[in-house]
């Protein structure tokens, strides 16, 4: 289906504003910079059970709360801090998802402290260029994959929670790790790259 703007997009965005500037701007474009990825893995966590587009919404806050998604500072959160954060309307109030930041907070900053770097570690799952799928429809997308799986279960062992493999997944599409925009889509190509 071709937009208003004449162009062909994943149908999941719709005609939502946001949601059509997250799909062209973000969604699938490749991102290498720890602190980015700590934040989109995060996010991903805090949709579990919801729509994308409510975290999308609240992102902002999101951000401000988080001090912008330094794991320094939300790694020394303590129950004051994660109590004023569950009053906050302007995020999802879920204490075990609160929580998962600042578990997933340290669990990032061990792997630091062991001479690693978020890049490095998730780039590796995908051999450092992204996937290249090729869905010609949503229904063809999978909600998760052997990478995701293996992704999920070591993360899970180094300490981060909320990052089941459905999640990872779903992180992997978001960060760039792999295209799943479908084929007619205007960014699939845009996006593609050769993985030689």
């Amino acid at each position: 289906m071709t937009d208003a703007d004449g162009k062909i997009r994943c149908w999941w965005c719709g005609d939502d504003q946001l949601y059509q500037q997250y799909h062209d701007c973000e969604w699938g474009v490749p991102v290498h910079d720890d602190r980015l990825l700590f934040e989109f893995l995060c996010l991903e966590g805090a949709q579990a059970g919801l729509s994308w587009i409510t975290i999308l919404r609240k992102r902002e806050n999101y951000r401000r709360l988080f001090d912008q998604f330094d794991a320094q500072k939300i790694a020394r959160y303590d129950d004051t801090k994660i109590a004023d954060l569950l009053a906050d309307p302007g995020i999802v109030r879920n204490k075990l998802k609160v929580n998962g930041f600042v578990k997933n907070a340290r669990a990032y900053l061990d792997m630091i402290d062991h001479g690693e770097t978020l890049d490095d570690y998730l780039w590796g799952y995908v051999d450092g260029v992204a996937l290249q799928n090729k869905r010609t429809s949503m229904g063809e997308i999978p909600a998760n994959t052997p990478v995701s799986d293996a992704m999920s279960k070591d993360l899970k062992k180094r300490g981060f929670t909320f990052v089941g493999s459905t999640i990872c997944y779903a992180f992997m599409q978001a960060a760039g790790l792999v295209n799943d925009h479908v084929t007619d889509c205007f960014r699939h190509a845009e996006l593609a790259v050769d993985r030689k």
